[in-house]
């Protein structure tokens, strides 16, 4: 199966671990000499309308990703939830 990168950055990534819907393809990791693909990056949320930066990334194994369809791919990485109280703590 053959995509170019501008298709993939088109593609909604969802974790069917929890249903969560973690943003779109932004960039993808490339090993050089082989031209394989190691990974897909999806940036986090913009926070107030992207005057104060993103959320965290996402680093996606390409072993993780179990199916690409026409307009998502669909992982199974378990992602470890950060606790919004300890968030709020570190931001004071």
């Amino acid at each position: 199966m053959q995509f170019r990168f501008r298709d993939l950055r088109r593609k909604e990534v969802i974790n069917i671990n929890d249903g969560c819907r973690l943003g779109l393809v932004s960039d993808v990791d490339l090993r050089a000499p082989e031209g394989q693909v190691i990974a897909i990056v999806v940036y986090g949320p913009a926070r107030f309308f992207g005057l104060f930066g993103r959320g965290e990334e996402f680093y996606i194994p390409w072993d993780c990703i179990q199916r690409i369809g026409d307009d998502i791919i669909l992982i199974d990485k378990p992602f470890q939830r950060r606790d919004p109280a300890l968030e709020r703590k570190r931001r004071r």
